[in-house]
């Protein structure tokens, strides 16, 4: 592991010097080599570091109470700890427990992790995993066993959705993929092409558009990333599409087009997304929201696409790519505690192509981020 390792970017997002950074000495900022900020701002600029490496296939990432990720590995079906120990080669990581009733293959496994709003008290984590017949969500307490509380989530081998938040509200957010062309994700009845929202029992949360129905939005293709920004608007990507990746605000009762439209349409009933690339561009999984600004993390794009959002959720200047090409396929991204971003590299599965040191997980310190200051 790597721990100061500064990167310079070929693109900078708006940012003076950070403070200090929380695992040690102060990062050393490269001076970016381009200005894209956005309009009306000054020169954003990030420091890059490597705080793990080694892994294999990092999928989902949620923080405890103490600092430390809880990390989970797709085709290993491990839940790994970064953190928040460290050493000279950087952050220690250390296997908590491999979950036996993973079944592994094409994009199925261990997929997605959050940690209950309730830890201290509770000590419980809820995983997102694939078996030989369906995925599921379960919650367990580390290195006990998963307690399945919402089965049946359509499975295929390419695209099985996966990700896990707890949302403002107290909400458990499930995104699924329909993962068989379209046939699920118009169908009100089938939980594929989903995004979800349950309790902590896996019950059909208060509240939802259709009582006893855990159906939140509809018409996905297959969504890996959702966010919430201080005004609790819900952010999430949507990968696997044809043409056009997307990021779109979430809300209540909405269709999402899929798979009548992609990118922006005509038809009132669906909604269009807040911003839209093409797929070489995109195809992106993870999303994370810092401040006014959202990442999200593109597999075959190989970048971070950020955002700039204003107080009504609009976009402001235009989308800016980082680590385009540094890195290479990138898939989970979050906002830590201290305020930087974590995202975490997938290039050992099909499509990768691994570096020596891969799978990683990267730091980046923005400076007007507030890295090290929460």
């Amino acid at each position: 592991m790597t721990l100061g390792t500064a990167l310079t970017l070929t693109t900078a997002c708006t940012f003076g010097p950070p403070d200090p950074d929380v695992a040690g000495a102060p990062p050393n900022l490269p001076t970016p080599s381009v200005s894209t900020a956005p309009e009306g701002g000054g020169e954003r600029e990030v420091a890059v570091t490597v705080l793990a490496k080694g892994l294999e296939v990092p999928w989902g990432m949620a923080f405890l109470p103490d600092g430390s990720a809880l990390v989970t590995e797709r085709d290993t079906a491990r839940i790994l700890k970064v953190g928040p120990e460290s050493d000279a080669a950087g952050l220690r990581v250390t296997e908590v427990q491999r979950l036996a009733e993973v079944t592994a293959g094409g994009d199925g496994g261990l997929l997605g992790i959050a940690v209950s709003p309730g830890y201290a008290t509770d000590q419980t984590v809820f995983v997102y995993y694939s078996t030989a017949k369906d995925n599921r969500v379960a919650k367990l307490k580390l290195k006990g066993k998963p307690e399945p509380i919402l089965t049946g989530i359509p499975r295929s081998r390419e695209d099985n959705g996966g990700q896990l938040e707890f949302g403002p509200d107290g909400g458990l957010y499930v995104t699924t993929s329909d993962g068989t062309g379209g046939a699920q994700s118009q169908n009100p009845k089938s939980l594929g092409g989903k995004i979800l929202r349950i309790t902590a029992e896996g019950k059909p949360a208060p509240g939802n558009p259709v009582k006893d129905s855990p159906v939140w939005s509809s018409g996905h293709r297959n969504v890996q990333g959702i966010a919430w920004d201080s005004g609790k608007r819900m952010y999430a990507s949507e990968s696997g599409q044809n043409k056009t990746g997307e990021l779109n605000v979430i809300q209540k009762g909405k269709n999402y087009g899929w798979p009548a439209v992609e990118g922006n349409g005509t038809d009132a009933k669906f909604t269009n997304p807040l911003v839209s690339w093409p797929i070489a561009e995109s195809f992106c999984s993870g999303v994370a929201v810092l401040e006014r600004m959202v990442a999200t993390a593109c597999l075959r794009g190989q970048r971070l696409w950020m955002v700039d959002v204003t107080g009504n959720g609009t976009v402001f200047g235009q989308p800016r790519a980082l680590l385009a090409g540094e890195f290479g396929r990138l898939r989970a991204v979050t906002a830590a505690p201290d305020g930087s971003l974590w995202v975490a590299t997938s290039n050992q599965e099909d499509g990768g192509d691994p570096a020596p040191e891969d799978d990683r997980i990267i730091r980046l310190v923005f400076s007007d981020g507030g890295a090290g200051r929460s």
